[in-house]
């Protein structure tokens, strides 16, 4: 009788298959901040959507591992950046290549009346106010509350796609 060899053909995992369909969803990259315990704190990020119009409320995804997971889930204002094309730098140096303070040595920062920074230049920036959050898996869905928006120059977003940076184009 002969014996049959089956070559192990590993079909990817579930987690695999989402990272893979989600590197088609192209996003707008946004530095998220937090002004927590009398320090400055951002991360860049894309996992960040509109939650309702009434009341005005964004949801953000932080990792648990983010050093701005701590502040966030500890219920401080936020403030959610989306960056324009040019800002390609700032979204570098708050992705994990600059740590703390150094985070904000690139790009035009302003502090609202609590304290939470904002990018002056950005696209526009979303001042929140912590409402709660969910852990769930690796992160954290926080939800804040729309307090007021800032918008400036010319509509032309930093796009995060396939695995890099892109910049939106009209149709």
């Amino acid at each position: 009788m002969s014996e049959t060899v089956v070559a192990d053909t590993a079909l990817p995992t579930v987690a695999e298959q989402l990272r893979n369909g989600l590197r088609r969803l192209g996003k707008a990259v946004v530095v998220i901040t937090a002004w927590h315990d009398a320090r400055r704190w951002a991360m860049t990020a894309t996992a960040v959507s509109e939650l309702s119009m009434d009341p005005p409320s964004l949801l953000v995804c932080v990792n648990k591992s983010a050093s701005l997971h701590g502040p966030l889930t500890a219920g401080a204002s936020f403030c959610v950046n989306i960056l324009h094309c040019d800002q390609l730098e700032v979204s570098n140096a708050c992705a994990g290549k600059l740590k703390g303070e150094a985070r904000f040595e690139l790009g035009d920062w302003g502090s609202g009346e609590d304290g939470t920074p904002y990018l002056r230049d950005a696209q526009a920036s979303f001042f929140c106010r912590y409402e709660k959050h969910v852990e769930h898996g690796t992160h954290a869905v926080v939800i804040g509350e729309v307090l007021s928006v800032d918008v400036a120059g010319d509509v032309d977003p930093l796009i995060y796609l396939d695995g890099g940076y892109a910049r939106a184009m009209p149709l």
